[in-house]
């Protein structure tokens, strides 16, 4: 049983460090700047040389631990670990920039102080002479990427493109994404290196579908709104009640509009009779009261001049007292 138990567990640990080794060589060495008086600065406004690292994986993967080194002498076989990692300088932990994203890249700056920040390392880079950069793994044994990096000129930098080496120009360096060279690249090939998957123009693609349907359906709830409240005013305009008050300030309008016409030529003509005055004030005032009441629809005026024997008790029982 405890064979049994050792055996498993045996192939446990080799299972995990397989796939940490295997993680660790998806980190490589992306792009070397040694003489940096225009590039970027650190959070203190300095200008020093940087190493840029990228994840060519789709994977995270967590760097922290590995190591990177200008010391050529750690290529000795037989030099141990305790010497190999005072050659070399470590990737601190504490930082979760460290955790490196699928495609995603880190860039730390040389001959500095790790007291300045935890993407600082002491590792020596000379300015303007040829210098070997290795990056090794967690163990300071096993050697996960290297580059002899080229005499470089103020701002120029050593970059990977598609496996190859080559310098760029001030102009084209790129730290902290992905290198490019070409100067010339259409759109086309430009958004295929940007998005290989398609994952970003599907996710453009849905969102103006989606931001589409949101607009129609705001604009088709408002439309059937308005349309209901017009179909609303248009039954209240067409209801019976509103005819004879609407034919009420017709006739009211015309009325008035007549007694100015007529007093307007009493002015012209410098004065006006009091009767003839009186006369059309008055019938104005009888052809309104008549003309309101004729188109009022439904309704009925009764006026009894006098009391009628029809409806008087005793004219109905005569017969009964005959």
């Amino acid at each position: 049983m405890n064979k049994f138990g050792l055996l498993c567990g045996a192939l446990l640990l080799s299972g995990a460090s397989t796939v940490f080794g295997q993680g660790a060589k998806n980190i490589v060495i992306n792009e070397v700047l040694t003489n940096n008086t225009a590039s970027i600065q650190d959070e203190f406004g300095a200008r020093e040389a940087w190493i840029e690292l990228e994840n060519t994986s789709f994977t995270t993967y967590n760097i922290r631990g590995m190591y990177l080194t200008t010391d050529r002498h750690v290529l000795d076989a037989k030099m141990s670990v305790p010497d190999r990692i005072k050659r070399m300088s470590v990737i601190p932990s504490g930082d979760e920039r460290t955790s490196l994203g699928g495609r995603q890249h880190i860039v730390f700056f040389s001959n500095s102080n790790p007291a300045q920040g935890k993407l600082h390392l002491s590792l020596k880079v000379p300015m303007s002479e040829p210098v070997w950069i290795a990056l090794y793994n967690g163990n300071a044994v096993e050697l996960i990427d290297s580059v002899t990096v080229p005499a470089l000129n103020a701002d120029q930098s050593y970059a990977r493109q598609d496996g190859k080496w080559s310098i760029k120009s001030a102009q084209n360096v790129t730290p902290g994404t992905e290198n490019f060279i070409k100067t010339d690249e259409t759109k086309d090939a430009k958004l295929k290196r940007e998005d290989p998957h398609g994952f970003g123009i599907t996710l453009l693609a849905m969102g103006i579908v989606f931001t589409c349907l949101a607009v129609l359906f705001i604009f088709f709830s408002l439309f059937g709104i308005l349309m209901r409240h017009m179909e609303t005013a248009k039954k209240v305009v067409n209801a019976q009640p509103i005819k004879p008050i609407t034919k009420t300030v017709e006739v009211t309008h015309d009325l008035a509009h007549a007694t100015g016409n007529i007093l307007q030529d009493g002015l012209k003509t410098k004065g006006i009779d009091r009767e003839v005055y009186m006369a059309v004030i008055g019938m104005a005032l009888k052809q309104y009261e008549d003309d309101v009441h004729d188109v009022e629809s439904g309704v009925i005026t009764i006026k009894q001049k006098s009391s009628s024997p029809w409806n008087d008790e005793f004219h109905q029982m005569t017969q009964f007292h005959q």
